[in-house]
């Protein structure tokens, strides 16, 4: 089982390669750069080092969301066409878990965020049972000041992860681990493959601007 891992869901890029349980190659980068020109470079530049040819794939992973609207695009539309064009399963997983992922705590609740802007973030609230990551409180868009009160209701400590921690600092008001993602670990959290490669949507769980001012035009008609 050879395993390529993709995760484009905010600016830092996770690429991985796994076969069986062993990491083959592990890629992270938090460059200011457009996926669109890195990821098929990054991922044939690992596929080379590691010998391993596309036929040779037999699965693919990648994060569908929450998180960047381009960003989530082109993970998701570059890991369809190689999982259709090669016949093998394709899987998703959240954004949000696969960041809880890169942190491992048997006391916190693990809250990954990504940054929305306007006050608002992309957040989940994890948390380890019998070494099983579970779900604490769905992913969603939701204002910082209302995720804090939530997490200050809740009788364990939690800490925020992920690269936008380090912006948010002031406003989250809490602890802080700025990991980046981790691709390789979602190969922990795939579930079932996707039935059908084309229907493959990402879960942006909020309208981009553009959709939300013609949402807001059309009720003024």
């Amino acid at each position: 089982m050879t395993t390529l891992l993709i995760d484009t869901s905010n600016q830092p890029l996770a690429v991985s390669l796994v076969k069986e349980d062993t990491v083959l190659l592990n890629y992270q980068s938090n460059i200011k750069k457009n996926h669109s020109l890195q990821l098929m470079p990054v991922i044939e530049t690992l596929m080379n080092e590691a010998n391993v040819s596309p036929e040779m794939l037999t699965e693919i992973v990648v994060a569908n969301g929450p998180g960047s609207y381009t960003g989530l695009r082109i993970g998701i539309t570059t890991a369809k066409t190689l999982a259709y064009s090669l016949e093998i399963p394709l899987y998703e997983v959240s954004s949000l878990k696969s960041l809880a992922m890169t942190y491992n705590s048997k006391t916190d609740l693990i809250v990954p965020i990504f940054d929305a802007r306007r006050d608002h973030v992309f957040a989940g609230v994890y948390k380890y049972e019998d070494d099983n990551l579970i779900e604490v409180m769905e992913d969603c868009y939701i204002s910082i000041e209302e995720l804090k009160k939530y997490l200050n209701d809740q009788t364990q400590p939690f800490i925020f992860v992920g690269n936008d921690t380090a912006t948010l600092k002031n406003k989250l008001d809490g602890r802080i681990i700025t990991n980046l993602p981790n691709a390789s670990l979602m190969n922990q959290i795939k579930d079932q493959p996707v039935l059908n490669v084309h229907e493959l949507k990402p879960r942006y769980l909020k309208l981009s601007e553009a959709e939300q001012n013609w949402k807001n035009n059309q009720t003024k008609h």
